[in-house]
């Protein structure tokens, strides 16, 4: 059998806790764990998306955008 232990929390995170199970009968543990495993990023973004997404606020910053409604008058949609 896995070691146990016992943690306090608030009543706030428990109804948080409880708002998160699946079903019913979950258990907290599984709601923890799946918690935690999504607080781990298994694709981090690559250099090279990390320089586009520059070069894109860059973009912004300097105004090189138009807004949707621009485009859709250019396309005549």
């Amino acid at each position: 059998m896995p070691a146990m232990t016992t943690i306090r929390i608030s009543r706030e995170t428990k109804e948080l806790l409880d708002n998160l199970k699946h079903h019913k009968k979950e258990s907290y543990e599984d709601v923890i764990e799946r918690l935690a495993t999504m607080a781990f990023d298994d694709e981090p973004l690559s250099d090279e998306e990390i320089e586009d997404m520059k070069a894109s606020l860059e973009d912004i910053r300097a105004g090189r955008v138009r807004t949707l409604r621009t485009i859709r008058n250019e396309l005549g949609i």
